[in-house]
């Protein structure tokens, strides 16, 4: 139940108030520092850097020992390059000069093809493609030999008298040209220019002097060779957006996402593909990437380079115009022979296969033996294709098969493609991996990839509008994709990749090396990415921030929202949900009330934004939901709530108003993505107010009363009134709800008929909704089961008695019982709270911090661990638990929404008390086959899952005796995370997270 909501400080930047209940302590914990780690030689002592490329600080403002003069007394080191260089390197090194001025007002000299000259100059190039480059390796300048002949690999060094007339150099190196174009693009983090400079106006720290330390720093190769993005359901706001500032999303719009990719590290992109040609649109798209060094792809369902819009365009003229090859496969050979032979000369990916038009089933319905037979006759064209256009031998053209929905029913009914081809797993649109390779399958040459989603169109219910994507989660599935050998191509669908910025870089920066990103730097990642954007006095504030809101996000996304989502009337949900949100936005709101004027446009768009608009979300349906039972109560303040509902709808609009002003409107139309008033799992084409409740309020003093776990109110119901029960151990409080249903003020007495009851308040007056609390003075309640009575009174009018019971016991104590639970109603415990973690056959439970509802979720590492039969060989977690009446007992295992990643094996675990034997369940037993459906999976539950982004594991046990006894949960497969536990007869009120967890005693 929430009484009222308070009105808090009006944000500077908006003179409409957020508001929202005052909220309890955070049990989030602040976050220290870490680096991303690559291979470092001649360490340099680390300092705070503001690059997550190298794990150490290589600029300083002040000059050491040996160190390089990029920028000293307003005269900054000349970059010279090979003017044979690759056109993506020498562009690169005007990127540089042009963030060396950035930060300290000086433009270097940019020299190509000149002889290196001065005290001081910058070297950059690539192995084998620069002379410049390749003199200083054949002299002994420069030891390439950690790079040479590795992908994507850099040197920076610092070298003394490398050429004649030049006293020393800073030396960049690449293996190839995206090595020398990361090399160059760390030098530009490192001085102080973000990745998202121009993506997010992030601000450029102004230095007088750039001093680069002396030593040699290699990076690479990276661990995942292809590492992209998916620009994806660009409307209503992408595509708008580039319209207006670019005239298209055309090659000047592209430059600007090419350059952003490169400068995490990326290399691969596929691009929108609503009613877009890239190759086509603007024929100087494809130019552009390859000069830019951009890895081209085309989307899943887009073969052979050619978009899904070019065959809507052109289709008459290949064969009879059907997108069908058992009926137009002279047509549609044509047709991908054409986009062959236009873009063989660029650096790409080709998608092989084929979907049906507009990413559909090929056949819908059809015979999946003849699709099968059909698919390989259409694979084995495509490479006579690749062969004849690209290369004659098609092994050494890059291929994928995306094996999604209906695609991946072909692959596990047996069909095969080439070894050389890249299978490109997919998760479920919903950011769970649905299968990974075999042992067998990570022997293939091709090896395989991983097709993500940070954005959805489709069931159950589109998402498209803000960031629901919290770190934990991406690195959970990453890395268990890449410890299975899925390290060929990782592309993420990251719609209109704003407000996507800090996923999208995670999950590059993640694709170059997994291993120096483990679970428990994901937290130091994201300060570090912080401290990077807006400086390290706010860091570890606006990580929290950044976190959590993408957190309670997670829990449930904000277009599948509902006024009745979170309980109002039990375990305090709902007033919790809003507290958390609360916390975070009036932290955001202080932050940005500090920073300097330059740092406030980066951080509305990267933190007070998307923070401020889903918590204005997440209320507007809780208060919606507050305003449909206050007017089955008949409280006069459905009104007031009904008005307050209106207010958080213009509020969002506001929001989005602001956001499109930004920066001289650069950002308009980017946060036009509808949230308000899905009905199905299409989005609304302009958000729609919920619907409300308004009562007639009589011209009278008059009484209502509820009490939290009903949603009830008294005078009127022929039900008694009844408060949830106390125990002893527990030491609940629980709420009553004293409110006018007239329009009248009044006063009230509250009485109690037995001494150990406590209020925490016995009169008042009544203006506005009150709330009172009941407690209990255990020093006094007797032994056993008691009851009292309440009375609330209006000495004028109503009088309403309230049940009061409490549960005593002198055997169970907070003292003397170790153990989680207590005498009454259910027991929930945190999965990492284990009394016991019992490592077994080389596998153990080990926490993943922040993982899902709760503080961390518990899982299986290795990850690749074998299944096993517990209790032989299985790692166990195990919790002591008081369990105070023999019987029955039922365990709800709430874990994250994993899928079976395995052919043949499932998502179990195993349950048990004491001696008793394991009980294994599996998430999957009467699922179905899990074969692709329209909105796929076909797995019965699985909407159920994605939606509340987790999933609920049941057993049943008996307990002889009451007492305290040893539940433990075992291993059978990896992949389980569990997040909760929760004890109990049956006794769990409705609610969206469960009772809330306690503590052991």
């Amino acid at each position: 139940m929430i009484t009222a909501i308070h009105k808090r400080r009006k944000n500077k930047r908006n003179k409409t108030s957020h508001i929202m209940p005052s909220h309890p302590n955070s049990c989030f914990k602040k976050t220290t520092l870490f680096a991303i780690a690559g291979v470092l030689i001649a360490i340099v002592p680390a300092a705070a850097a503001p690059s997550l490329g190298l794990d150490t600080a290589i600029v300083a403002e002040t000059a050491e020992a040996g160190s390089f003069a990029l920028v000293t007394q307003k005269q900054g080191a000349s970059l010279v390059l090979d003017k044979g260089d690759w056109p993506g390197v020498l562009r690169a090194a005007g990127d540089l000069q042009a963030d060396i001025r950035r930060v300290t007002g000086v433009k270097p000299a940019l020299e190509i093809g000149r002889a290196p000259s001065g005290k001081s100059v910058v070297i950059a190039g690539t192995l084998g493609k620069s002379t410049l480059i390749d003199s200083l390796a054949k002299t002994g300048k420069i030891d390439t030999a950690p790079i040479a002949g590795k992908w994507e690999s850099f040197i920076i060094t610092t070298v003394a008298n490398p050429l004649p007339h030049v006293a020393q150099a800073l030396v960049i190196v690449g293996s190839d040209k995206r090595g020398a174009i990361y090399g160059i693009y760390e030098i530009s983090e490192q001085i102080g220019v973000s990745p998202w400079y121009w993506w997010a106006d992030a601000p450029v720290k102004q230095r007088n002097q750039l001093f680069i330390k002396t030593g040699t720093y290699v990076q690479g190769p990276p661990a995942v060779k292809y590492r992209g993005i998916f620009i994806n359901d660009e409307e209503p706001a992408f595509g708008p957006w580039a319209r207006e500032k670019f005239g298209g999303i055309n090659s000047k719009m592209y430059a600007h996402m090419f350059e952003l990719i490169l400068r995490l590290r990326g290399n691969y992109l596929w691009p929108a593909m609503w009613g877009k040609a890239f190759n086509e649109d603007d024929p100087l798209n494809p130019k552009v990437a390859d000069e830019y060094g951009i890895v081209m792809g085309t989307s899943h369902h887009e073969p052979m380079m050619r978009a899904q819009k070019e065959w809507g365009k052109h289709k008459k003229e290949y064969g009879n115009g059907e997108w069908n090859y058992a009926t137009n496969e002279a047509g549609l050979n044509a047709f991908w022979q054409d986009g062959m032979s236009r873009n063989k000369h660029y650096e790409q990916i080709v998608t092989i296969g084929m979907r049906g038009d507009g990413d559909e089933p090929m056949v819908e319905g059809g015979d999946i033996a003849a699709n099968m037979a059909l698919m390989e006759h259409i694979v084995a064209d495509q490479r006579k294709i690749l062969a004849k256009t690209v290369n004659p031998d098609v092994t050494k053209v890059p291929q994928v098969w995306a094996l999604y929905k209906e695609v991946a029913d072909y692959y596990q009914d047996g069909m095969r493609v080439p070894d050389d081809v890249t299978l490109l797993w997919c998760d479920d649109n919903w950011g769970n991996n649905r299968r990974l390779p075999t042992a067998g399958e990570r022997k293939r040459s091709g090896g395989a990839g991983i097709y993500y989603h940070f954005d959805y169109v489709g069931g159950p219910r589109s998402y498209k509008w803000i960031n629901t994507n919290p770190l934990p989660k991406i690195w959970e599935q990453m890395s268990m994709a890449y410890e299975y050998g899925a390290d060929r191509i990782w592309i993420v669908n990251v719609g209109d990749l704003k407000p996507m910025e800090l996923p999208t870089e995670f999950f590059l920066r993640l694709a170059w090396n997994p291993r120096a990103l483990p679970k428990e730097k994901i937290a130091d990642f994201t300060r570090r990415w912080a401290e990077r954007e807006f400086g390290p006095q706010h860091a570890a504030d606006i990580a929290d921030i950044v976190s959590r809101y993408a957190k309670y996000n997670g829990w449930r996304k904000p277009e599948l929202l509902e006024p009745k989502t979170f309980s109002i009337v039990n375990y305090q949900e709902a007033e919790r949900v809003l507290a958390g949100w609360s916390e975070i936005v009036a932290k955001a709101e202080e932050i940005d009330g500090k920073l300097p004027r330059e740092a406030r446009d980066a951080f509305f768009q990267l933190v007070l934004y998307p923070a401020k608009a889903s918590a204005t979300v997440a209320e507007l349906h809780i208060a919606t939901g507050l305003n449909q039972l206050y007017a089955k109560q008949k409280r006069g303040s459905a009104n007031l709530m009904a008005r307050h509902v209106r207010g958080l709808f213009e509020e969002d609009k506001n929001l989005s108003n602001l956001y499109h002003a930004i920066n001289g409107g650069k950002w308009k139309h980017m946060m036009a993505q509808t949230r308000i008033g899905y009905t199905s799992w299409n989005d609304p084409k302009t958000n729609i107010m919920p619907a409300l409740a308004e009562i007639a309020i009589p011209d009278e003093a008059s009484m209502g009363v509820s009490v939290e776990g009903s949603e009830s109110a008294w005078p009127g119901e022929s039900k008694p009134a009844k408060l949830p029960v106390s125990d002893s151990i527990n030491q609940q409080r629980h709420a009553i709800e004293i409110y006018k249903r007239g329009s009248k003020d009044f006063s009230y007495e509250a009485t109690a008929d037995k001494p150990w009851v406590k209020l925490s308040a016995t009169s008042g007056n009544v203006k506005s909704d009150q709330r009172i609390w009941v407690g209990v003075d255990w020093d006094k309640v007797p032994v056993g089961n008691s009851n009292a009575i309440v009375t609330i009174t209006r000495p004028e009018g109503e009088s309403v008695p309230i049940q009061v019971s409490a549960v005593r016991s002198d055997k169970y104590t907070r003292k003397n019982t170790k153990a989680f639970g207590g005498l009454t109603g259910p027991t929930a415990i945190i999965a990492a709270n284990a009394t016991k973690n019992i490592e077994a056959g080389g596998a153990r439970w080990d926490v993943i911090p922040d993982y899902g509802r709760g503080p961390s979720g518990m899982t299986i590492f290795p990850m690749t661990a074998a299944s096993v039969q517990p209790p032989a060989d299985s790692p166990r977690l195990e919790y002591q638990v008081l369990i105070p009446q023999a019987g029955d007992i039922r365990v709800d295992l709430i874990t994250g929404p994993t899928l079976n990643v395995q052919p043949g094996r499932g998502v179990r675990v195993a349950v048990s008390f004491d001696d008793q034997p394991p009980h294994i369940i599996d998430a999957f037993a009467g699922q179905g086959d899990g074969r692709g459906g329209s909105h796929s999976p076909a797995i019965k539950d699985w909407g159920t899952w994605v939606k509340d982004n987790a999933r609920t594991m049941k057993s049943t046990h008996t307990i002889s005796e009451p007492g305290v006894h040893t539940l433990k949960i075992w291993m059978v497969d990896p992949g389980v995370v569990l997040e909760k536990l929760i004890i109990h007869t049956g006794d769990v009120r409705p609610s969206y997270f469960g009772p809330p967890a306690t503590n052991q005693n």
